[in-house]
């Protein structure tokens, strides 16, 4: 049997330790930058030079910035669309599914919902929408258009008629885009 010192064990842990850590307190320290919480006004800290600015002094070399040259915050938005908007929507078939309908999958169903806005028009929802059923379908979709949590528009869309097993694209228009929206919900109201 070998008896090892109680000091050279020690001394084999700490070296042992070393050898595990020194990887670890070899990486470079991440970049990042202080987030400070403010009375309401919105600041940066330039994490470079450590100055603070607001809305107040940004710009125009140190002098304050006139409200009408300030940037738009779409935080502030309160416009709202009030009512619900219909349209007749015209899909696009663009494949065939399975027929599959039943306890488990539902008649008809959206796939793949994109927000886009066309600039200086409107706000669009393009998805796919699958007709499962061995029926043909008329279905609905309700889509609301939504900024930071707060409701802005909400359309209800009345498809055309959907052949048995048909995928169709389709494209729903919301809001003018002088609207800020940051996230749509669309949701099939029937079949």
């Amino acid at each position: 049997m070998i008896k090892i010192h109680k000091s050279f064990a020690t001394v084999l842990a700490s070296l042992i330790v070393m050898a595990v850590a020194s990887p670890t307190l070899a990486q470079a320290p991440r970049s990042g930058f202080d987030v400070i919480v403010s009375n309401g006004v919105p600041e940066f800290r330039d994490p470079k030079t450590g100055k603070v600015w607001t809305p107040d002094i940004v710009g125009q070399d140190g002098k304050p910035v006139a409200p009408d040259d300030r940037a738009f915050d779409p935080l502030a938005q309160v416009a709202a669309v009030e009512g619900i908007i219909e349209q007749q929507v015209r899909g696009r078939p663009v494949g065939t599914v399975p027929i599959t309908a039943g306890p488990t999958v539902p008649l008809v169903d959206i796939e793949a919902a994109q927000l886009r806005a066309l600039p200086g028009q409107r706000w669009q929802v393009v998805l796919y929408l699958d007709n499962n059923s061995g029926n043909p379908v008329n279905p609905v979709i309700d889509c609301i258009f939504m900024n930071a949590g707060n409701k802005v528009s909400e359309t209800r869309a009345h498809v055309s008629r959907t052949d048995p097993g048909i995928r169709v694209g389709l494209v729903i228009y919301g809001p003018r885009t002088e609207v800020f929206v940051d996230h749509a919900t669309c949701r099939v109201l029937s079949p």
